[in-house]
């Protein structure tokens, strides 16, 4: 559902949303969630705008109209780039263009994008005023607490009234710093402590900005815990490996009374999709991997990922190895 901001422009419901994740939110894993939950905004992996510009746009780029709402996530700091990969995500049918100011990884560094970025406000500025010239499309931002030594609230604030004056409206807060020197991704993912504290002084500061939350949610308790002061809560990892956390998302934070399905039902629901993606050439293991983790916790859930692990990425696997997964799952954990 959307409502119109201040600016005239159609927002987003983002009370909840699952994180862009290299690798993993593809278009077949954004399909497959939404077969869980269809209120939650879904993202897409972050995808640089000189690969949306000079790539093969078709391929990155097309997903599901079953995905909506989905954002696309551009990497970049040439607001020119960045403006000509914004409009192509909107004529696309994207909903919100989101500019990825957090990702720590040394290839993102070397670009010239992601966190590093938060070291250069003014620039970041330029992006989204570029890209919200581009497009009628909700313009957003996610990014981190602070990077390296540029980590003060004061900077925090410089940061996010950079891109307020730029005219975004949302910013998606990492409620991390990054270190861009001595730690891995994975290590910015868990070493730099957690401040919440500090995203809820954001938002209290700038009460107009929607403020959404990311980081360390691990349950839809941590969740509701935050979203009496902020906007919204983004959902990472734990949404990807025990994507049944999602069924509740609806009922609890939209109102939505009706019933999720069951598991077994998100299966089958799923099959005419697989059936689809393998008559175009496609491989089960592209699916299936994404599917590991739907009888996380459950009786039989260690028999169903055997199954998909040991079958989907041989040649010639079809539904029915999934038909075989569900079979090995007992029925009482099937619901």
């Amino acid at each position: 559902m959307k409502q119109i901001n201040q600016d005239g422009l159609d927002e987003l419901e983002r009370t909840i949303s699952v994180a862009p994740m290299m690798e993993w939110t593809d278009r077949h894993c954004r399909y497959f969630l939404r077969l869980i939950t269809r209120r939650a905004l879904l993202y897409t992996e972050m995808l640089t705008s000189s690969a949306v510009i000079n790539g093969d746009r078709q391929r990155i780029l097309e997903f599901d109209e079953a995905e909506h709402p989905i954002a696309l996530q551009l990497g970049g700091s040439d607001p020119g780039e960045l403006s000509k990969a914004a409009r192509i995500g909107a004529d696309f049918g994207y909903d919100e263009i989101n500019l990825n100011v957090g990702c720590p990884s040394d290839r993102v560094k070397a670009g010239r994008f992601g966190a590093c970025l938060m070291a250069e406000p003014a620039l970041v500025g330029e992006c989204v005023a570029a890209m919200r010239a581009a497009v009628s499309v909700p313009v957003t931002v996610k990014t981190r607490l602070g990077v390296d030594d540029h980590d003060s609230y004061e900077h925090l604030c410089g940061f996010v009234e950079s891109v307020m004056t730029a005219g975004c409206r949302v910013v998606v807060l990492h409620a991390r710093k990054a270190w861009l020197q001595g730690l891995s991704p994975k290590q910015n993912r868990e070493i730099p402590p957690l401040r919440y504290d500090l995203v809820h002084a954001v938002k209290r500061d700038y009460s107009d900005l929607s403020v959404v939350l990311n980081g360390g949610l691990l349950s839809l308790d941590a969740v509701a815990a935050h979203l009496g002061d902020l906007d919204g809560a983004m959902l990472g990892r734990v949404a990807y490996h025990d994507p049944y956390v999602l069924a509740q998302v609806d009922r609890r934070f939209y109102g939505d009374t009706r019933c999720a399905p069951a598991r077994d039902e998100v299966v089958h629901r799923l099959l005419p999709y697989i059936e689809t993606h393998l008559s175009r050439g496609g491989r089960l293991q592209q699916i299936a991997r994404h599917i590991l983790g739907l009888y996380h916790g459950q009786f039989g859930g260690r028999r169903w990922r055997r199954q998909l692990s040991e079958h989907a990425h041989r040649d010639g696997a079809g539904v029915g190895v999934v038909l075989d997964a569900l079979k090995a799952v007992r029925p009482r954990a099937a619901a």
